[in-house]
């Protein structure tokens, strides 16, 4: 079985995050395969949208914390995988639609938000939660969150780690699209097909111009979230954090 599913039918290409037992981690396997098939989709005629999903009960939990020592997993390229990833879904001249089947946390909010389009299910939520671990948001978050939210939310979510309902979400400008769970399947299906059928040069070039409009400075917040991340990785406080969310107990942070 793929961590990462990968069909094509109808002009749309269809990549499915496939480790529901782990809620989609994302593992460094299923960024760079992510990556590599969103850098091939900008070349072929037939891919004329992108879907990104999940298997189960989640979208994604973020980053892969399994292990007895999570934090010794994680460091600057770490941080850099998922500049690239977010980077590759913005630059892909096809409309990139999210499936927002279930939540999304962590670097799986981000993948979320890097996204044309948020289609999510009525039970589905979102919550940054890299504070929970004593970390910074990244993923280029720091520039998408605000970008869709303005500095105020931004900062409270950051901030807050608060978990957001689809339909909170909704009203705050991070998901375009709210479907009740029964009808969620169909209704993704025909806004699928209904980008398919459309003018794909004028797609790409809107997708170009709004990006530049309101993201003209993702690469400067990718240089902050690696900077302020890579000091971040190295703290006690880090490490608690993760052996923390593992055991399912609160973190005894201690700014260490």
């Amino acid at each position: 079985m793929s961590a990462l599913e990968i069909s094509e039918d109808a002009g749309v290409l269809r990549l499915r995050l496939n480790r529901p037992d782990q809620f989609n981690a994302l593992t460094g396997e299923m960024v760079v395969a992510l990556v590599d098939r969103l850098h091939r989709a900008t070349a072929e005629e037939a891919v004329r949208v992108v879907l990104v999903t999940g298997t189960g009960a989640a979208f994604s939990a973020g980053a892969d914390l399994e292990g007895a020592d999570p934090a010794a997993k994680y460091d600057a390229g770490s941080v850099d995988g998922a500049a690239v990833m977010v980077d590759a879904v913005i630059g892909c001249d096809k409309p990139v639609v999210c499936g927002l089947n279930g939540v999304a946390a962590g670097v799986g909010m981000s993948l979320a938000l890097a996204c044309d389009l948020v289609v999510a299910t009525e039970s589905a939520a979102l919550t940054l939660a890299f504070a929970r671990v004593g970390l910074m948001p990244d993923g280029g978050a720091t520039a998408t969150l605000a970008a869709s939210v303005g500095r105020a939310r931004a900062m409270r979510l950051a901030l807050t780690s608060d978990m957001l309902s689809a339909a909170e979400a909704y009203d705050a400008g991070l998901v375009t699209h709210v479907f009740p769970d029964t009808e969620y399947a169909d209704q993704l299906e025909r806004i699928l097909q209904r980008l398919a059928s459309g003018p794909p040069l004028a797609f790409a070039a809107t997708k170009r111009a709004i990006n530049a409009a309101t993201l003209d400075r993702l690469s400067e917040a990718h240089a902050q979230e690696r900077r302020g991340q890579s000091v971040l990785l190295r703290t006690k406080d880090a490490g608690e954090g993760m052996r923390a969310f593992l055991e399912k107990r609160r973190p005894d942070f201690r700014g260490r």
